[in-house]
C-alpha cells in the first residue's frame, strides 16, 4: 500500500517560516514609531493606544482608510517598494488633517502572492518613514500571503488611520459663505490617483518603459510616476485655527471639482479659473500622449493642486501672503450661489 504524502502549508503556498522572518526584520522599524501613548509592544493580537487626549475639551476621533491603487503596479515594475508605503500614510494623514484632526496612530494591511521578507521590509520602511513625517505611531497591521488571490510578485497595500480633533474645531466647510475665496496648494505629482489612466497612456498606448527619460521632468517617467504623495499636515497646522478658515479639501480621486464639492454647503457651489494653475510637465506629457480632453484630465488627476483651502474675504490674501514659497498658494476662485460648479480652463 502506497503511503500518502503529508501536505504542508508551505506547499499550499503559505510559508510561515518566511512570515516569521519578515516579522523579525520589521519589528525594530515599527517600534521606532512608538510614543508614550502606545501600550505594549509589537506582536500583540491588537495594537493598544491610550485614549487620553490631553489638551482637548471635547475630543472627537476622526478615522479613514484607503489604498495605493494601481500605483503599486509601477512600484513592482521598478522593483522599488518603499515609496508606496510613504504614499498610503501621507494620503491618509491628509484625509483626516483637512477636517482639523491631528494624526494619532496608523495600521496597515499588506497582501502578497508570495511573502518575500525583503519586499515586506522595504514597504514597511516606507510606512515607518511616512508615520515619522506625521509624528504618529504605526501600532499594528497584517501581512498576508495569499497565493490564490495575488500572483507571485504582486501585492496590495491599504492603510487605516485615527486622529483627534476638538468637536468645536472640526472643519467641514459648513460655515462657508458666498464670496469666500478658494486657494490651491501645489501637488508634487499624481499623488495616488489617476494611475489606471496614466499606466494605460504610458505603457499601453505609447509603449514606453519606466526608463524613458524626459528632459522636462529631469528624470525617467517611472521615477516621476513613483514620486511619493505630498504631506500637507504642516500647512494645515499653520492655517486651521486662523479665524476665517472655512475648510480644506484634499484633492484625490475626482480631481479638484470632485473633492471641492464635498465641503460645499447646500445652495452654494464654486467658480474656479483653472488657467491660473501652473500645470506641471508630467500632466502635460500624459495629456498629449493620451490625447485626453482637458475636462477629463481635471476629473482624473489633481493637475498640480493637491490641497484646497476656503477662507473668508476678510482673511483672504493677507494670510496667504505670509506663507513663503513653495507653500504659497494660488487664488483659484470663489464660492458662489447655485448648484452647478463652474470650472473654466481659459
Amino acid at each position: 500500500m502506497t503511503e500518502k504524502k503529508s501536505l504542508t502549508y508551505a506547499e499550499a503556498g503559505v510559508d510561515i517560516d518566511r512570515a516569521d522572518q519578515a516579522k523579525g526584520r520589521i519589528k525594530k522599524l515599527i517600534e521606532s514609531t512608538f510614543n508614550d501613548k502606545v501600550v505594549g509592544g509589537f506582536g500583540q493580537f491588537g495594537g493598544c493606544f491610550s485614549g487620553k487626549f490631553e489638551g482637548y475639551d471635547d475630543p472627537i476621533t476622526v478615522s479613514s482608510s484607503d489604498g495605493v491603487g494601481t500605483k503599486i503596479k509601477i512600484a513592482i515594475m521598478m522593483k522599488k517598494y518603499d515609496t508606496v508605503g510613504i504614499d498610503i500614510v501621507h494620503h491618509s494623514v491628509n484625509d483626516i488633517a483637512v477636517m482639523g484632526a491631528e494624526p494619532q496612530f496608523f495600521l496597515d494591511y499588506l497582501g502578497l502572492g508570495k511573502l518575500e521578507p525583503g519586499v515586506v521590509e522595504e514597504v514597511v520602511s516606507g510606512l515607518v518613514a511616512g508615520c515619522k513625517n506625521a509624528g504618529m505611531a504605526l501600532i499594528a497591521g497584517e501581512t498576508a500571503e495569499l497565493p490564490d488571490i495575488y500572483h507571485e510578485g504582486e501585492f496590495d497595500l491599504a492603510g487605516f488611520i485615527v486622529g483627534v480633533v476638538d468637536r468645536a474645531k472640526i472643519l467641514d466647510g459648513s460655515t462657508s459663505r458666498e464670496g469666500d475665496l478658494i486657494f490651491g496648494f501645489a501637488s508634487n505629482g499624481l499623488h495616488t490617483n489617476g494611475y489606471s489612466l496614466a499606466r494605460k497612456i504610458v505603457f499601453e498606448h505609447q509603449g514606453w518603459t519606466t526608463a524613458k527619460h524626459f528632459p522636462e521632468l529631469g528624470r525617467t517617467i517611472g521615477q516621476a510616476l513613483l514620486e511619493p504623495h505630498k504631506l500637507y499636515l504642516e500647512i494645515i497646522r499653520k492655517l486651521r485655527d486662523a479665524d476665517g478658515v472655512r475648510g480644506f479639501a484634499h484633492v484625490t480621486g475626482g480631481g479638484i471639482p470632485g473633492n471641492l464639492v464635498r465641503i460645499m454647503p447646500s445652495g452654494l457651489t464654486f467658480d474656479i479659473n483653472a488657467s491660473v494653475i501652473n500645470v506641471p510637465p508630467l500632466f502635460k506629457i500624459l495629456q498629449q500622449a493620451g490625447n485626453v480632453e482637458t475636462a477629463e484630465m481635471y476629473r482624473a488627476f489633481n493637475m498640480g493642486i493637491g490641497l484646497i483651502c476656503v477662507v473668508n474675504q476678510e482673511l483672504g490674501e493677507s494670510l496667504f501672503e505670509s506663507l513663503a514659497p513653495p507653500d504659497r498658494p494660488v487664488l483659484l476662485g470663489k464660492i458662489i450661489k447655485g448648484t452647478e460648479p463652474i470650472l473654466e480652463f481659459s
